[in-house]
């Protein structure tokens, strides 16, 4: 059921999303705790960590959610990712507070509408710049780097009229968790920010077009070839949910096997052959 990756994929975002923000209770509370520090200390922690951790990562519940919205996360996923997140942001806590030897005064828990269109607006600039990279299917370097630029951008937005922390996990880890405002806000302005760069700036027909030219340009033009190029553009087309890179082990451990299996079967054949 949990393949190797699927598993590094979870462990990924649990350790990501806790050492963001451990970071951002650590310079937040130190003497540069200033915005502008914690917002660039937080956008090098999201791609120290992509970079280090070699894949995609989420390490915000607001962006997950809103890439479910979206249809860019499966459901399961979206879940999961979630859960482990949260988990990081309770890990964080834990052991700030253990380091520090002294608790994390909560914030105020009434609602406050600055706070929430600051949060929200904040969340927006940073979901739309993690949604364009991927969207685009960039590089997951160009990404990492991207969003991480997108969310030092974000927080010195909301910094303005909040904490900014423009993630749930980060804003439990800080004793922040108020539904109305560090919940709420991040949570609208990830799911306006993913939704929006989909309707209007994603480019589907480019991304067609460039798998057309790839299966055109490796394949040989035998009949038939069209009716496949036809079948794919369909398929992506109407495919928007993103595809997880753990979705496939299975088949290509499969053809992994086979193709180990393969040589050997030669070899066999050929000292049969000898052998005669």
């Amino acid at each position: 059921m949990f393949s190797r990756r699927r598993i590094a994929a979870l462990a990924a975002e649990f350790l990501g999303t806790g050492v963001l923000a451990f970071v951002v209770l650590a310079v937040s509370r130190s003497q540069i705790g200033i915005a502008y520090f914690v917002a660039i200390a937080a956008g090098m922690t999201v791609v120290f960590m992509g970079l280090a951790l070699n894949r995609d990562v989420q390490l915000n519940p607001a962006i997950t959610l809103g890439m479910w919205t979206a249809r860019r996360n499966s459901t399961v996923k979206t879940i999961l990712y979630i859960a482990m997140q949260i988990l990081g942001g309770m890990a964080a806590y834990s052991l700030f507070k253990y380091f520090s030897r002294t608790p994390i005064q909560a914030l105020p828990s009434q609602f406050d509408a600055h706070v929430l269109f600051a949060e929200a607006f904040g969340t927006f600039i940073f979901a739309f710049v993690a949604a364009g990279v991927a969207y685009q299917r960039q590089h997951w370097l160009v990404r990492s780097v991207v969003t991480g630029g997108g969310l030092t951008l974000g927080i010195m937005v909301a910094s303005v009229a909040s904490a900014a922390f423009l993630n749930p996990a980060v804003a439990l880890a800080a004793n922040g968790w108020v539904w109305g405002t560090y919940v709420a806000g991040p949570v609208l302005g990830a799911i306006v920010g993913v939704n929006l760069y989909g309707l209007l700036f994603a480019t589907r027909d480019k991304l067609v077009t460039g798998v057309a030219e790839t299966a055109s340009s490796v394949t040989s033009p035998v009949k038939g070839d069209s009716k496949l190029l036809a079948k794919e553009k369909a398929e992506r087309s109407d495919a928007v949910v993103e595809d997880d890179d753990d979705e496939d082990d299975d088949e290509v451990a499969t053809k992994e096997e086979k193709r180990e299996k393969a040589p050997s079967k030669a070899s066999k054949k050929s000292s049969k052959k000898k052998k005669k």
